[in-house]
């Protein structure tokens, strides 16, 4: 399977301009997602868009840059992956280097009425992906008192455990309670990937995993043992976001290779530029000691934290597309699909909601921009810039 350069170049720019405005976090992102590549480009559909969503739920790693890497793998090959990796992940690195090089005036950046806008703005996207989604899979009752009690299962067991408890019940009932009637034959997607291939990637991340900690406890590198750190917090936590801070904090700071109040600062940073929150680790990489330290410390530590799930998504695929043509597991994904609406749905009301609306003015800001996106179908990116605009106005 070939592609040409024209499809890798439309893959870098759409998730370049996603890379430049999708605040919010991991949630918010896959709701920019199905908004431009199921709504606004139709790359693929809601069910195939969904399926990635869950299939990337099962890998460790950044949750929204994994499903942005099937996207580029699908659309344009293996380089249309890394074109979609380096399109959405780039803006928000060189930023963080920036401000770790010492940019000052961006130091008020997160409390600004801009990003506030912006935070609400995501209010919105995840309202709008909760709403369309909820109604493509959630079309019977068993389905909606799924999706409810996933999101009674995430908000009572907080952290990756709810989540995965949510998506295997949904799993179980979806394999064992529903029945969907004629289902029609889906179509495998080639993504230009073998099972052979598959596996030496798995294979790979799977040595690399065990394999960097021994050579750095070998050798004493403490280039090796920041890599290692950060392959460490890339390849074992699930879900991405905000749950990767503990392993890195616990990486950088109890060594020495960070302080305390620079690590604090990153992460506020972090917080006020779009973007995966993983490229954190390149803020990390630029203030870290020598031999690391600056632009090159910065892309090392970020090509480090996002190896593991660049290695996993593509090497998984393949086993993937096969395996989902079951009908049992079609009807587990079914069960799944409506367990992952219950967590959106959770996740939009904490942390989406709680973080980004604080009075009257804020909600009322959250439903224009929500009846924007449904009602009038106001591309999503119109949406950000006039929340941002109000937000900078307003406070």
């Amino acid at each position: 399977m070939t592609f040409s350069i024209k499809s890798v170049l439309e893959v870098f720019l759409a998730f370049l301009k996603l890379g430049l405005t999708s605040f919010g976090g991991p949630v918010a992102h896959i709701g920019y997602f199905r908004a431009e590549f199921v709504d606004n480009r139709q790359w693929l559909d809601d069910e195939s868009f969904l399926n990635l969503v869950v299939f990337c739920q099962f890998l460790p790693g950044p949750a929204s840059s994994k499903v942005g890497i099937a996207l580029g793998l699908r659309r344009a090959g293996w380089l249309g992956a890394l074109a979609a990796w380096v399109g959405f992940t780039m803006p928000s690195a060189v930023a963080l280097i920036a401000f770790a090089l010492g940019a000052k005036q961006w130091t008020s950046l997160a409390s600004s009425g801009a990003v506030h806008g912006l935070k609400i703005a995501a209010v919105a996207v995840v309202a709008q992906a909760v709403w369309t989604m909820g109604k493509a899979f959630c079309p019977d009752r068993m389905r909606v008192g799924l999706a409810v009690f996933a999101a009674l299962v995430v908000w009572a067991v907080p952290g990756s455990v709810g989540q995965f408890g949510a998506i295997a019940l949904g799993a179980v009932v979806g394999r064992w309670a529903l029945r969907l009637d004629h289902l029609k034959p889906i179509a495998q997607h080639d993504y230009g990937v073998s099972k052979r291939t598959g596996a030496l990637l798995l294979g790979a991340f799977a040595v690399l995993l065990v394999a960097l900690p021994a050579i750095a406890a070998s050798t004493g590198s403490f280039v090796i043992a920041a890599f290692t750190a950060m392959y460490q917090a890339g390849g074992l936590v699930f879900g991405g976001g905000h749950l990767v801070l503990p392993l890195l904090h616990a990486g950088v700071v109890p060594p020495g290779w960070v302080g305390n109040d620079a690590f604090l600062a990153g992460y506020g940073a972090a917080q006020a530029v779009p973007g995966p929150l993983f490229t954190f680790a390149a803020y990390l990489g630029t203030v870290m000691p020598s031999p690391l330290g600056g632009w090159a410390g910065g892309l090392l530590l970020l090509a480090a934290i996002f190896m593991p799930g660049f290695l996993l998504v593509v090497g998984a695929l393949p086993f993937w597309e096969v395996l989902r043509q079951h009908v049992g597991v079609r009807q587990a994904a079914a069960g799944i699909n409506a367990a992952v609406v219950g967590l959106l749905a959770s996740a939009l009301v904490d942390p989406v909601w709680t973080s980004a609306v604080h009075s009257v003015a804020d909600a009322a800001m959250a439903v224009a921009a929500f009846v924007l996106l449904v009602a009038f179908k106001v591309s999503p990116v119109a949406v950000v810039g006039l929340a941002a605009v109000c937000g900078w106005l307003v406070l």
